[in-house]
C-alpha cells in the first residue's frame, strides 16, 4: 500500500513567497486569508487526507462500486468517510458564503484538490463534480434555482454531475439525440442517455443534481441548439423537502481500468423534470463554465497523483539494495564504512548498494520531483489569474486575466496529465518487478491517473482549443501579450538567476518561432498545424513552468541565508529542471515544424 505525507511545506512556501502578484493582492475579500490561517487549513487537510481518505484508495480498487436491485452502493468506508468530509466542511471550502461556504480562495483550494488526488482520486471524484456543478448554477441559475438547491450543494448534502456524453456524440455535442420538451409550468421533460457520468448515481447524499445538456423541441441542430438543464435525482418540494423520484435511473456501472471506486454510470432519463439553465439555445456557454474550472481540476488531479508516485519511489529507492554505484565502486573509503557496518546488520550486503546511488534512478527522481514543483508553482500563480479574472474591480484587468487562464487552460490540464502518465511510469520503473504487482499500489496510480488525459477532452483536443481557438480571440492576440508579460516578469535583478533566465530566454524566442509558424499554417495549411498542436502545446507548457520555476528561484536566492536547507533543494531541483526537462522544447519544435504532408500521405492497408 502507498504511503502519502501531503507537501505542506511547500505549499506554504507558495502562499508566503510566491503571492506578490499585484492584481491579487488588491482584491479585498481576501486580505484577511493570512498565511497562518491557511497553514492550519492545510495541516489538517493533511491529517484528512493521509488519515482517512488515503485508505480508500486500495478499498475502492479492490471493492469497485456495484449496482444492485436499482441502487449504487459505493466501497466500504466511503460513506463514513464522506460523512467525516462534509462535517468538517470541506466541501463547502470555496464557496460563498452567502450558500454556506467558506468563501476560501483558489490559490488554497487547489492545495486541497492536489492532497485529495493524491490521497485517492475515486474519492475526490463524488465531491469534485459537486463544486463544478455549484460553479455553473451560481454563475447562470436564477435567484430561485440558487436558493432551492445550492445551499445543500454546499453542505454537502446534494451532490452534482455533468450530462454531456452520449454514445452518438463525444467532442462533438452538436450530435446529442437527448431531447428536451417545454411544459405549461416552465419545467422541461427530459429524455435521452448519457454515457460516461462520473458520479452519476452513489449512495452518499441525498440527491444529486444532475446537469443536462439537451436540445428542446424547437431548437436548431447542431451546438447552436443546445440548452442546459438541472434534472435532479429527487424532485425537490418548494419547502426544501426532498419528494418523489425524478424520472432518472442507472443503467449499469462502466468496468474501468482505474479509478473503481468511482461510479461511471450510464444514465437514463425518462420524461425527466428539468429546470432550464442560463438562455435557451446557450447551454454551452452556460456548461463550459464547468468544464473550464474542471479542466483545470483534472490537470491537478495528474499533479497529486505525480506527487504520491514521487514520494513512494524515492522512499523504496532509498530502502531497496541492487548492483554497485559508479559512485560507491571509486570511493575505498565508502567501501570500507560499508563493509563494517554489514557486519552489525542481519543480514549483510557489501555487494549492492541503494539503488538511490545510480545515477540513473537519480535521474528519473529528478526528473519527477522538477516536474511537480513546477506545475505546483504554475498552479498557484493561474489560481491567483482565475480570482483575479471573477473578483477585481478593474474591467480591463479582469478581462486580461480571464485571457490568460483560458489560454493556460489547456495547457494545464493535458501538461499535468501527460506529466503524471510519465512520472507514475517511472515510479513503476523504479518499483521494477515490485511496483508491476498489486502490493506496493503503484500499478494503481498508473492505472488510477491513466484516464486524465481522457476525460473533460482528451489531450489532442485540449491542443486543438490551444491553437485553434485561443491563442488569437476576440480580446486580440493572447500569445503575443502572455509572451510579453513572461519577459517582463523575468527583468530580477538578481545575478544568481541570469542563468535560469538565459536558458529561458533562448526557449521563449523558439515558442515566439513557433507561434508564427503555426499562425500561418492556420491560414495556409490546417493539416500542418493539426499535426503540430500537441508539440506546441507542450512547447508553451514547459516555458510557464519555467516562467514560475524563475518566480520561485528569485525568492530563493534572495532570501537563501534564512532557510539554506530547503532553498538549496529548490535551487538544484530547478537547475535539473533547465538543464535535462527544458531542453525538450527544441525536439517538440523541430519535430511539429517538419509539416505534415508524410502523415496525411501515408496509404494505410
Amino acid at each position: 500500500m502507498t504511503t502519502y505525507t501531503a507537501p505542506v511545506e511547500d505549499m506554504m512556501f507558495l502562499f508566503e513567497k510566491l503571492r506578490n502578484n499585484k492584481n491579487y493582492n488588491e482584491l479585498e475579500k481576501y486580505k484577511e486569508i493570512t498565511p497562518e490561517l491557511v497553514k492550519d487549513i492545510l495541516e489538517e487537510a493533511a491529517k484528512l487526507n493521509q488519515n482517512i481518505i488515503l485508505p480508500l484508495a486500495k478499498s475502492g480498487d479492490e471493492n469497485p462500486t456495484v449496482l444492485e436491485n436499482g441502487i449504487v452502493i459505493t466501497p466500504p468506508g466511503y460513506k463514513e468517510a464522506y460523512n467525516k468530509f462534509i462535517e468538517d466542511g470541506w466541501q463547502s471550502l470555496s464557496c460563498d458564503p452567502k450558500y454556506g461556504g467558506q468563501g476560501m480562495p483558489k490559490t488554497v483550494s487547489a492545495f486541497f484538490d492536489e492532497m485529495l488526488s493524491s490521497a485517492s482520486l475515486a474519492f475526490k471524484l463524488y465531491s469534485e463534480l459537486s463544486i463544478g456543478a455549484y460553479n455553473c448554477i451560481n454563475h447562470h441559475a436564477s435567484d430561485s434555482i440558487k436558493k432551492k438547491f445550492l445551499p445543500k450543494m454546499v453542505e454537502g448534502k446534494y451532490s452534482g454531475t455533468m450530462c454531456l456524453t452520449e454514445s452518438v456524440c463525444g467532442t462533438d455535442l452538436g450530435l446529442l439525440k437527448t431531447k428536451a420538451v417545454e411544459q405549461s409550468n416552465g419545467t422541461f421533460k427530459i429524455s435521452g442517455q448519457k454515457i460516461f457520468i462520473t458520479s452519476g448515481d452513489h449512495d452518499l447524499t441525498e440527491n444529486i443534481i444532475h446537469l443536462v445538456i439537451a436540445r428542446a423541441s424547437d431548437s436548431p441542430a447542431g451546438t447552436k441548439g443546445i440548452s442546459l438543464f438541472l434534472v435532479p435525482k429527487f424532485i425537490v418540494n418548494e419547502d426544501g423537502s426532498t419528494g418523489q423520484r425524478n424520472g432518472v435511473s442507472t443503467g449499469s456501472i462502466e468496468s474501468k481500468m482505474g479509478i473503481k471506486g468511482s461510479a461511471t454510470c450510464v444514465l437514463n432519463f425518462d420524461n425527466a423534470i428539468g429546470y432550464m439553465i442560463g438562455p435557451k439555445n446557450k447551454g454551452l456557454n452556460s456548461m463550459f463554465t464547468m468544464m473550464n474550472l474542471e479542466r483545470i481540476v483534472v490537470g491537478i488531479q495528474g499533479l497529486g497523483i505525480s506527487e504520491i508516485a514521487y514520494q513512494n519511489s524515492l522512499a523504496y529507492a532509498k530502502e531497496r539494495k541492487q548492483g554497485k554505484s559508479h559512485k560507491s565502486q571509486s570511493n575505498e573509503i565508502i567501501k570500507k564504512i560499508q563493509k563494517t557496518i554489514n557486519k552489525f546488520l542481519p543480514f549483510g550486503n557489501d555487494k549492492a548498494d541503494f539503488i538511490i546511488e545510480h545515477a540513473d534512478i537519480r535521474k528519473s527522481l529528478l526528473n519527477m520531483k522538477s516536474i511537480i514543483e513546477g506545475e505546483r508553482a504554475l498552479c498557484f500563480w493561474l489560481s491567483q489569474q482565475t480570482e483575479v479574472s471573477l473578483y477585481h474591480k478593474d474591467e480591463k484587468i479582469r478581462k486580461e486575466a480571464s485571457d490568460i487562464v483560458s489560454l493556460l487552460t489547456p495547457v494545464v490540464k493535458a501538461m499535468f496529465t501527460d506529466m503524471g502518465m510519465e512520472i507514475t511510469s517511472d515510479a513503476m520503473q523504479i518499483h521494477g518487478g515490485y511496483g508491476y504487482t498489486k502490493d506496493q499500489g503503484i500499478e494503481q496510480l498508473y492505472r488510477d491517473n491513466r484516464i486524465t488525459p481522457i476525460y473533460e477532452g482528451t489531450n489532442s483536443v485540449q491542443a486543438i482549443d490551444l491553437v485553434f481557438r485561443k491563442l488569437v480571440n476576440k480580446n486580440g492576440d493572447i500569445i503575443d501579450r502572455y509572451i510579453s508579460l513572461i519577459k517582463n516578469d523575468i527583468l530580477i535583478n538578481e545575478e544568481k538567476v541570469n542563468t535560469f533566465i538565459e536558458k529561458l530566454n533562448k526557449n521563449i524566442e523558439i515558442l515566439s518561432k513557433f507561434t508564427i509558424w503555426i499562425k500561418e499554417k492556420i491560414k495556409n495549411s490546417k493539416d500542418d498545424a493539426s499535426a503540430a498542436c500537441n508539440d506546441y502545446l507542450k512547447v508553451l507548457g514547459l516555458v510557464a513552468t519555467a516562467h514560475t520555476w524563475i518566480k520561485v528561484l528569485e525568492v530563493c536566492f534572495r532570501d537563501y541565508e534564512s532557510n539554506k536547507q530547503f532553498y538549496e533543494e529548490k535551487i538544484q531541483t530547478a537547475n535539473f529542471f533547465f538543464n535535462r526537462v527544458l531542453p525538450r522544447i527544441e525536439s517538440y519544435y523541430l519535430t511539429a515544424t517538419s509539416g505534415s504532408n508524410y502523415i496525411m500521405d501515408f496509404k494505410f492497408n
